[in-house]
């Protein structure tokens, strides 16, 4: 599998370390969950703007926080974002501020939907992968979160939700993240959402932890600085 820069560092190099990857894997589905505050949402903002930094485009759903709040998020850590919209670069679905009742403009790289309408989302997601892969055949996706998805919808729907995202990002040759809080759903949902998917990285707010679907486990101490998630010492199990 092509070497791919997640942009989290030390990953790339402790994937590389196993003799098994060589970096992070491309055109693959990635589900990273953990209790919260752990660095979730952290890791997908740190993917997506490494890979904006690279011309890399990215289809980000912001379904926790709305546009403004993603954006304050990632200045937070220095990573603006308004300059890749403007190239056509980013293209965000925002699911989550209509039911705060606040207005803001759809835009050619930016659209609203309803969280509690997995059609419409759909609907906006097909939109949008179009629209980076106009860009390129390589490009980015994170679904942030899953978390409030499940609040608003049945959990059977949500997995028939994310089983053809997955499918339709990936054949359209994306790199998926996919974040999720865990013990928001059903034990069994949660079996579920593991499997579907072809790697998990667990967060737990020392650790992170990386299994892939050939077996590869391999796992790093982490903190949560200025500059966002930065491995420490790591080692294969």
């Amino acid at each position: 599998m092509s070497r791919y820069e997640s942009g989290i560092h030390g990953l790339d190099e402790l994937l590389s370390s196993s003799g098994e990857m060589d970096g992070f894997p491309q055109n693959t589905t990635t589900l990273v969950y953990g209790p919260p505050k752990v660095g979730k949402s952290i890791f997908s903002y740190e993917f997506t703007y490494h890979g904006l930094s690279n011309a890399e485009p990215c289809l980000y759903i912001t379904a926790d926080d709305g546009m403004k709040q993603l954006q304050q998020n990632m200045m937070d850590f220095g990573w603006f974002l308004q300059s890749f919209m403007d190239q056509d670069l980013l293209y965000v679905i925002d699911p989550i501020s209509s039911l705060s009742g606040a207005h803001i403009e759809n835009s050619n790289t930016y659209t609203l939907s309803k969280i509690n309408d997995p059609t419409d989302l759909m609907v906006k997601v097909g939109l949008g992968t179009r629209f980076v892969f106009k860009k390129s055949n390589e490009f980015r996706s994170v679904f942030d979160s899953l978390t409030t998805f499940f609040t608003f919808n049945p959990e059977a729907m949500v997995i028939r939700f994310l089983k053809t995202y997955l499918r339709r990002l990936t054949e359209a040759g994306a790199t998926v993240i996919v974040n999720y809080t865990e013990g928001v759903a059903g034990e069994n949902t949660e079996k579920i959402l593991k499997s579907i998917v072809d790697n998990v990285i667990l967060l737990d707010g020392k650790y992170l932890t990386f299994k892939s679907h050939n077996g590869l486990l391999v796992t790093a101490d982490y903190e949560i600085t200025d500059k966002g998630l930065h491995l420490g010492r790591g080692e294969v199990l």
